[in-house]
């Protein structure tokens, strides 16, 4: 049985692309192993492959960096694989050195265009290294993966290599029993516009969806996952007394998840054109709110918006300001999402997992043919 590793800095529990390759690899033969790292918070796992999560003395910055890589490149060295699959910039030179030494198959599936993030901008070092690192590795890889065709242009016009292209369409399997508001402790009696991820972070239109909700009776914002703005917003909400007008539930499995968006009436997509990475985002919670039935308001980055207006699923708004957010959020709202069930459906039935995982069956099963 060909065996693969799998790495990743973020939490194991809640990274959906990175599981649906996992459960795909695993039916392919392969002997499946999955390193990320233990949080604080990090739920219990319970998996079909195997896991691994390291406890990391620093959680944050060029120390967290740099400890995950030192201590992953030699737990990679010194364990029995066929395979290795780096998943972002940040696990890279681990996956790659790794791989050299060993001489065995490296797969890199970026999920952004790292370069692009809004958190090295302003470090110029962190820029530097990471800049660095890439240029070196990039040209040299044969087997990359990544999340939407303009960051594979982007790839493209930087190295002279396309990556493939699988989008983060999750194998959405909708939970057999439906949960209630009540079970969930949501409200009963008033309209529900939800926010799902762990990547709630800054530019991304949370602090105002929560500006828009402030005026408009009988309907709050849901906020289920993490991110950097989390923090800001409840002392936000608390200063403004406006407890009512926002729940925030912490990250939660991916079955649990999708419960709270079942019961929601409209979700929200509100990166802003700030930078690359946003400009080009296509999020996983966009195919989770069509599968379960919701329609969308997204902001006007391309990715999302095409698949927006072309399945005919929501609105998409130029300016992502209160006001545009708000009149968005009437309109939808006041349609009901019953409204959109028959876009929904089509969209549903197109957008799949099933059609997405083609190209990346067909690269594993050649690199099965060579281990």
């Amino acid at each position: 049985m060909p065996r693969i590793i799998i790495s990743t800095t973020n939490d194991i529990s809640t990274d959906n692309r990175v599981n649906k390759v996992a459960l795909l690899l695993l039916d392919l033969g392969f002997d499946v192993l999955w390193v990320g790292r233990q949080l604080k918070d990090s739920p219990p796992l319970e998996r079909e492959y195997k896991t691994h999560r390291m406890k990391l003395w620093f959680t944050e910055g060029a120390l967290f960096y740099a400890e995950f890589n030192i201590r992953l490149f030699f737990f990679l060295l010194f364990r029995k694989t066929d395979v290795l699959l780096s998943n972002d910039l940040d696990t890279l030179l681990a996956n790659y050195l790794s791989s050299r030494l060993k001489r065995k198959e490296l797969v890199y599936d970026t999920h952004e265009y790292f370069l692009g993030v809004p958190e090295i901008q302003d470090n110029r070092l962190a820029k530097v290294v990471w800049t660095f690192i890439e240029r070196s590795i990039f040209p040299q890889l044969k087997t990359v993966f990544t999340v939407n065709n303009s960051i594979a242009n982007l790839y493209q016009q930087d190295y002279g290599i396309r990556p493939k292209v699988f989008r983060n369409i999750s194998p959405v399997v909708l939970p057999e029993e439906r949960k209630t508001r009540e079970e969930l402790d949501l409200p009963t009696d008033i309209k529900i516009v939800i926010n799902q991820g762990s990547g709630m972070n800054v530019d991304r239109g949370i602090e105002e969806a929560f500006e828009a909700v402030l005026d408009m009776p009988d309907t709050v914002l849901l906020l289920v996952g993490s991110g950097d703005v989390i923090p800001k917003l409840k002392a936000m909400v608390k200063d403004m007394k406006a407890e009512e007008k926002v729940i925030f539930v912490d990250r939660v499995p991916y079955q649990e998840l999708l419960q709270y968006t079942l019961n929601a009436d409209v979700g929200i997509s509100l990166d802003k054109d700030t930078n690359i990475n946003y400009r080009f985002s296509l999020p996983n919670k966009l195919f989770d709110y069509i599968h379960c039935g919701i329609p969308v308001i997204c902001s006007n980055v391309i990715e999302v918006k095409t698949i927006v207006d072309e399945y005919r699923v929501g609105k998409s708004i130029e300016k992502v300001t209160p006001e545009p957010v708000a009149k968005a959020l009437e309109e939808v709202l006041s349609k009901g999402k019953t409204s959109y069930q028959d876009a929904l459906r089509i969209a549903s039935k197109e957008l799949t997992w099933e059609k997405e995982k083609v190209a990346v069956e067909e690269v594993y099963k050649n690199l099965i043919s060579k281990v």
